[in-house]
């Protein structure tokens, strides 16, 4: 089974975050993302540059790692409309409501490490089910021993 993946899960493979070993586990999954992931994740790299967490050239190579992550990148013209509508449905920015249409047209769940998308999602009858966050069951596979 496909599942979308936003930049917050993305994130977590280059950078030492709460959840990174659920996102890592994700890799070996087929994984799909609006194509917009590689943009945001460039952005909150950028923003930690910024503040000092690391320099530029790290930052850069962390997007080049991300540039090759095991991630089917899918243009956001195909689910632009729906996230337009999503957005208006649930009050939330189209950014993020392009994962969630990104996942409707797989038939699949987001899985994001964001709380505030997870739960503006969770209050709507319609999307509850498409957008789960990282590390929940059924998301990751069992650890291996």
């Amino acid at each position: 089974m496909t599942l979308v993946i936003d930049a917050s899960v993305a994130v977590k493979w280059v950078l030492p975050e709460v959840g990174s070993e659920a996102a890592n586990q994700l890799k070996g999954q087929d994984l799909a993302a609006p194509d917009l992931w590689l943009s945001e994740a460039a952005n909150a790299l950028w923003r930690r540059s910024r503040r000092g967490e690391f320099s530029a050239a790290q930052a850069n190579q962390l997007i080049a790692e991300l540039l090759e992550a095991p991630v089917v990148s899918s243009p956001i013209e195909a689910d632009i409309a729906e996230a337009l509508k999503i957005a208006r449905d649930l009050g939330h920015p189209v950014y993020d409501c392009l994962y969630l249409a990104c996942a409707l047209r797989y038939d699949t769940r987001v899985v994001t490490g964001d709380i505030r998308f997870a739960a503006v999602a969770a209050r709507s009858p319609a999307y509850a089910a498409r957008v789960v966050m990282l590390g929940a069951e059924g998301v990751s596979p069992p650890a291996r021993s």
